[in-house]
């Protein structure tokens, strides 16, 4: 019986990933097919998509930017959250409740409301925002926040902070070189499948980008989006491009994540 059953649950699971992965299939053969007419298979397959995708300037600075965009991204994420958690942890555990509830709110407010607000909100300032990288790099950080606060508290409950840091203390240390020759250390695995997951993410974000900055500062997602009445083989090639990338991003992030507890 329970053979039948989990020969049942894998039939219905392969199933719907086969499903899934049939638009995919067929996107990765388009993007390989030199002309798909009203045939079931192509008439040839090419590189020439590739090819042109990879030595297209345009794309590589779109791709440029959304790296320098997101990597800005994170690594305020990281100089910003990761000592707080600590803070909270070892100083104010009883804040963590009130932290769990102040990271959902990114995701109360829909992109389009929170770019219209911000809209509104630097229109007018004398600091010039607005069109540029930097307001980008603050509400990616906001989007960023609750994937790295989950995955870094995680890590946090699972190490016994405060064990660590009465041993550290008692072999001398101070609460800074604990935190960063013992506790870093010991997230690091958590902080990492954090980093690429958020990466992932980021890379994707499509809404806040097209609002507020759009075509003056053009990254991959908005590259993609003006791209769409060129070729559809062309087209192909970058999605599967975007997609692979993002498959490799996420496999890191869940290799990361198996270590943690």
């Amino acid at each position: 019986m329970d053979t039948m059953n989990t020969r049942y649950h894998k039939t219905v699971v392969y199933g719907i990933v086969g499903v899934m992965l049939v638009p995919i299939l067929a996107t990765l053969i388009y993007s390989f097919s030199s002309r798909w007419g009203a045939t079931v298979l192509p008439d040839g397959f090419t590189l020439d998509w590739y090819l042109k995708l990879v030595t297209d300037p345009r794309f590589l600075e779109a791709f440029g930017r959304s790296l320098f965009i997101c990597i800005a991204a994170l690594t305020l994420s990281v100089v910003l959250i990761l000592p707080a958690i600590f803070v909270v942890f070892y100083y104010f555990p009883s804040l963590d409740k009130l932290m769990n509830v102040m990271i959902l709110l990114p995701f109360a407010v829909p992109p389009v409301v929170s770019s219209v607000g911000l809209l509104q909100l630097y229109a007018d300032s004398e600091i010039a925002l607005i069109g540029t990288p930097w307001i980008l790099i603050g509400t990616y950080f906001t989007i960023a926040l609750p994937f790295m606060y989950r995955a870094i508290a995680n890590s946090f409950e699972a190490i016994h902070l405060h064990d660590l840091m009465d041993a550290a203390h008692l072999l001398g240390a101070s609460t800074r070189q604990a935190f960063l020759l013992i506790v870093l250390p010991n997230v690091k695995k958590g902080l990492m499948a954090s980093l690429f997951l958020s990466f992932s993410f980021l890379l994707g974000e499509f809404v806040f980008a097209n609002i507020l900055v759009g075509t003056r500062y053009e990254t991959l997602q908005i590259y993609l989006y003006n791209m769409r009445q060129t070729s559809g083989h062309f087209t192909s090639a970058l999605v599967m491009t975007y997609f692979l990338f993002i498959f490799l991003l996420t496999w890191l992030a869940s290799r990361f994540s198996r270590g943690v507890k």
